[in-house]
């Protein structure tokens, strides 16, 4: 399990051809500057990509947003395009960028004495404010806080047992961390006050399978809902399995998912929740990523039962991010969006993508294999009007300090 969890999954033929300007990043500073040419549209109607970065020496595995500053009010129009946007992303080599320009230009940030980490989740509260957490086993499970930018970085959690591994960081009303199994139980780690990592009290949570574990391709295999929900996804086991606290990790059910499992590369990857009660898990076998069956399913009553996904996505999926009604997943042989919280998936482009982050209905970026960074372009019409506030609001409460 952890082998698979650091090496990077093989590389797929991708289906459509993309002109990328190639370029290294600038290791002299922490302020070193990025200016990649953002590159045409790529992928077909009224959602597609345009890729800002690629060929640089990093998988990248994380990638979070946050607004600067505060809405406008009595602006006309969409109140989200009057506001400033931070970008972080993350990845392997100890790589760590931050945009300020909605990914025109990049600049390089260093954890000191982490180049040679493999960072897969990142959170940004703002500007200046960001969590990032690498993966590994024991000590180089690492979970870092900038307050300035990323000039400096606070170690504020380190691994101590072999076992350990982090799978997936998030944040809410508190942040949250997921580990692999330690003496048989999934382990969680929570902030008290946005401080002092803890591991949550193990009574509640159900035993592990033999070889079971969560994935750490996208940091995405943990989601937090309202009112103390949290959920993780699971697999390398005989059954790819979520489980479900509603009580912010005192207690969890477990249930089992008809998702692909039998071996160490395949099961759930990826959670995330959408509508009032749905939950949509991705994910399959990244050893076998072209294979179309067993790598979506959704839920409609928070997790207790699941279906299969009747129209599948193209394959194996790393990442899944709820978008306005809608749902994006990502992986290592292209994209896809379900408009039925799931159930069918239409193919979207043929990026080689990780993980995805949807800030507001214009605004979402993904991240992949040779530094890519894509910015989703999204011209869709919602009929849900309300979904953009009610999920609006919803990220104010999720990603900001109170």
């Amino acid at each position: 399990m952890r082998a698979m969890r650091i090496l990077t999954p093989a590389l797929v033929a991708t289906l459509a051809i993309f002109y990328v300007a190639s370029a290294e990043i600038p290791r002299s500073g922490p302020h070193s500057e990025l200016r990649l040419g953002t590159q045409s549209p790529v992928a077909a109607d009224d959602v597609f990509w345009s890729v800002q970065t690629s060929g640089l020496d990093t998988n990248l595995r994380g990638v979070s947003a946050a607004y600067l500053g505060n809405a406008i009010a009595g602006q006309p129009g969409d109140v989200f395009g009057v506001r400033s946007i931070v970008i972080w992303v993350c990845g392997s080599n100890g790589v760590i960028l931050v945009s300020y320009d909605l990914g025109k230009t990049w600049e390089r940030r260093h954890v000191r004495g982490g180049d040679s980490l493999d960072f897969r989740s990142i959170v940004a509260f703002d500007g200046k404010t960001a969590r990032v957490m690498s993966s590994g086993e024991g000590e180089k499970s690492r979970i870092y806080e900038t307050k300035d930018g990323g000039e400096t970085w606070k170690l504020e959690f380190t691994g101590e047992q072999p076992a350990f591994f982090l799978d997936a960081l998030v944040c809410g009303a508190e942040c949250y961390a997921l580990s692999d199994p330690v003496d048989g139980k999934f382990v969680i780690l929570a902030t008290h006050h946005y401080k002092d990592w803890k591991e949550l009290p193990s009574d509640g949570m159900p035993a592990a399978l033999p070889g079971e574990g969560a994935f750490a391709a996208s940091g995405t295999s943990l989601a937090l809902g309202a009112d103390g929900a949290i959920y993780f996804g699971t697999g390398g086991a005989a059954a790819a399995r979520v489980f479900h606290s509603t009580n912010s990790g005192k207690t969890w059910t477990v249930t089992n998912v008809p998702m692909a499992v039998g071996n160490a590369s395949s099961g759930i990857f990826s959670l995330a929740l959408v509508g009032n009660a749905g939950v949509i898990a991705v994910g399959g076998d990244y050893k076998d990523p072209t294979l179309p069956f067993r790598v979506a399913a959704y839920s409609l009553d928070h997790g207790k039962t699941w279906q299969l996904a009747a129209q599948q996505p193209g394959g194996y999926r790393s990442a899944v991010a709820s978008l306005y009604g809608s749902a994006l997943a990502v992986g290592s042989n292209g994209e896809d969006i379900s408009d039925d919280l799931g159930a069918h998936w239409k193919h979207i482009g043929a990026l080689d993508l990780n993980a995805a982050f949807v800030l507001d209905i214009h605004n979402a970026w993904a991240v992949g294999a040779k530094g890519t960074i894509a910015r989703l372009i999204n011209h869709k019409e919602y009929s849900i009007q309300n979904s953009v506030a009610q999920e609006g609001s919803a990220r104010e409460s999720e990603h900001w300090r109170p």
